[in-house]
């Protein structure tokens, strides 16, 4: 008995110490990573409702201050993949999670920095640190969380330029 304690014990410590998982599905569709991250960060689905990602995929002509269309098969094929992965289908992923009950009923988040979440999480940051050249905006998740593009944007993984690692 002592031993099966013993065993139960070194899994748990190993599993708390050990590499956590993405907190949003990481993206895993090809076409979309050709259609839509070959020009900027590849947002996660789970960062943004569904109502949200159909408002972006039906102004692609104006995405942004950019004409970002596409042929309407790819249109559907992407759609189909964010409705899919959306923030309030992707419930096992906490930051979707959190990003979901922070959102109000009736409204639309045309981008993930309007989200009440989002702007909680980023309201410390000095204005500097996000106008500066290697940022240039707060939608730019990698120029500052080095793990953004496998789902996980925890205070470890955030290295501001010329700033270094986030500390409050």
């Amino acid at each position: 008995m002592r031993i099966l304690i013993v065993v139960c014990l070194a899994f748990i410590m190993l599993y708390a110490k050990g590499p956590k998982g993405p907190e949003v599905r990481p993206v895993d569709n090809d076409l979309y990573k050709k259609e839509c991250a070959s020009c900027h960060f590849g947002y996660q689905p789970g960062l943004m409702s569904s109502k949200s990602w159909i408002w972006i995929m039906q102004n692609l002509e104006n995405h942004y201050g950019s004409d970002a269309s596409i042929d309407e098969q790819s249109s559907k094929d992407i759609l189909a993949y964010l409705l899919s992965n959306a923030s309030e289908k992707a419930l096992m992923y906490k930051r979707s999670v959190k990003l979901t009950k922070s959102m109000q009923n009736g409204v639309l988040y045309k981008s993930i920095t309007e989200i009440p979440y989002h702007i909680k999480k980023h309201k410390k940051l000095e204005k500097w640190m996000i106008n500066q050249k290697e940022v240039k905006t707060l939608s730019n998740c990698s120029a500052y969380h080095k793990y953004a593009d496998k789902g996980m944007y925890g205070k470890k993984g955030i290295d501001i330029p010329n700033y270094g690692q986030w500390r409050e």
